[in-house]
C-alpha cells in the first residue's frame, strides 16, 4: 500500500507536493517489499527520535528525514542501476531527483550524506541529525536495532499495512545480485560485496587476512601478546614445528596448536587440550628426538586446511631407526590471522 492510499490520521506521514512526489517515483520504480522498507525506515526514525528527546521540525527537519528515507534504496532498483555501490549509486539519483524538484542545493546535500552513509556504522551521525536518524531506521527496520525503543505493538501496526516479505533475505539477495552482474558494485570488503559472497559462494568469503597474504608484501601474523613467529599460511607450519621441536622450544611449539587441540603422539592413542599435549611433546623433545616434516598437499577452504605431510623421526625409537611416517592435520586460522593445528595426527595413514 502507498503512502497516500493510507489514512493521514493513522500515521501522520508527510504531504507535501514534494512528498508526494518522492512516494510516487519510490512506488512507480521499486519492488514492493523495498518501498514498503523505506516507509517503514521513515516510521521507525521518527519514532526512536522521539524516544530520544528530538522534536519534528525544531530538532530536526522532518520532510528531510521522509525524503531521506523514502529514496534511500533507488540504487537497488534498476533506475539507478549504476557502476557504483548502490548506496552511492542511490545517493545520486536521489539528489538528482531533489534538484529536478527545485530543492535547495543544501538540503540535496543532507539527503545524499543520509542516502550514501545509511550502509555505515558510526560515520552517519557525524554529519547531521537527519543522517544519524535514517541510519537508525533502516538499522531497526533491517536488523532490529533499537527496536525495543519503540512503542508498544507499533511495529505490529507498521507491518499490517507495509509487510516485511522476508525483506532481511529476499533484499540482500537483490543487493548479491547486483554485484554478482557487476563486480564493480562491491569490492570484497564492501557491503554489498560481502553480500555477494554470502549469497553466491564461488569460493569461501574473503577476509582481511586474505587480502593481507595476497598483497604481495610478506607480512608475517603476530601471536597475540607475543612476537613468535606465526603460521602465516598452512604449509609453513609444518616447517616452524620441526623448528621449535628441534630446538626444543616447548612453549613455542605449543603456539601453534589451538587450547582444544588434539594430537596422536602414538597410533591411536589421543591427547586433547594444552596441558595433555605439551607433556606429550615435553616427552618426545626430551627423548632427543629430532622431526623432519615435508609437506605433501594442502587443501584450504575459509579458515580451515587439511594438510598431509611426510615425516621422519630420528632419535626416538629405541633400535635408533627413524620413524617414519604420513601425517594428516587439520589447522584453522585464528583471530590474529595465523594457523593453529586443531587436529594432529602422524599416523592417520597407517
Amino acid at each position: 500500500m502507498t503512502v497516500q492510499e493510507v489514512d493521514p490520521a493513522q500515521f501522520g506521514l508527510p504531504s507535501s507536493k514534494l512528498a508526494v512526489a518522492a512516494d510516487t517515483l519510490v512506488a512507480e520504480v521499486s519492488a514492493p517489499l523495498v518501498y514498503n522498507h523505506c516507509v517503514r525506515a521513515y516510521l521507525y526514525a521518527r519514532e526512536l527520535a522521539a524516544a530520544q528527546g528530538l522534536r519534528a521540525d525544531e530538532d530536526y527537519d522532518d520532510e528531510l528525514l521522509y525524503l531521506s528515507c523514502l529514496l534511500h534504496d533507488l540504487g537497488a532498483t534498476d533506475y539507478a542501476n549504476g557502476d557504483q555501490r548502490f548506496e552511492v549509486d542511490g545517493a545520486d539519483a536521489a539528489a538528482q531527483f531533489l534538484r529536478n524538484e527545485g530543492v535547495d542545493e543544501k538540503r540535496v546535500q543532507t539527503v545524499w550524506n543520509a542516502v550514501a552513509l545509511h550502509t555505515s556504522d558510526g560515520i552517519a551521525h557525524r554529519f547531521g541529525t537527519v543522517e544519524a536518524l535514517m541510519q537508525m531506521g533502516t538499522g531497526a527496520d533491517i536488523a532490529g536495532l533499537r527496536r525495543e525503543l519503540l512503542p508498544d505493538g507499533f511495529a505490529d501496526r507498521v507491518h499490517a499495512v507495509w509487510p516485511r516479505d522476508d525483506l532481511g533475505y529476499v533484499f540482500g539477495r537483490m543487493l548479491a545480485e547486483q554485484v554478482r552482474d557487476n563486480p564493480a558494485k562491491g569490492s570484497w570488503f564492501s557491503f554489498p560485496g560481502q553480500l555477494c559472497q554470502l549469497y553466491f559462494p564461488a569460493h569461501a568469503p574473503t577476509t582481511w587476512f586474505d587480502a593481507v597474504e595476497d598483497a604481495g608484501w610478506n607480512d608475517r601474523p603476530v601471536g597475540i601478546g607475543s612476537r613468535r613467529a606465526a603460521a602465516a599460511r598452512p604449509a609453513e607450519l609444518a616447517s616452524l614445528f620441526a623448528q621449535y621441536f628441534n630446538a626444543g622450544d616447548l612453549e613455542a611449539l605449543m603456539s601453534l596448536y589451538e587450547p582444544a587441540a588434539l594430537l596422536f603422539p602414538t597410533p591411536g592413542s589421543a591427547q586433547s587440550g594444552t596441558q595433555a599435549i605439551q607433556d606429550s611433546l615435553g616427552a618426545m623433545i626430551d627423548s632427543g628426538a629430532k622431526i623432519e616434516l615435508q609437506t605433501r598437499r594442502v587443501h584450504v577452504v575459509g579458515d580451515l586446511a587439511l594438510i598431509s605431510n611426510d615425516a621422519t623421526v630420528t632419535g626416538a625409537a629405541p633400535s635408533g631407526d627413524p620413524v617414519i611416517s604420513t601425517s594428516t592435520e587439520i589447522a584453522r586460522r585464528g583471530s590474529d590471522g595465523s594457523w593453529r593445528y586443531v587436529i594432529d595426527d602422524p599416523y592417520f595413514s597407517q
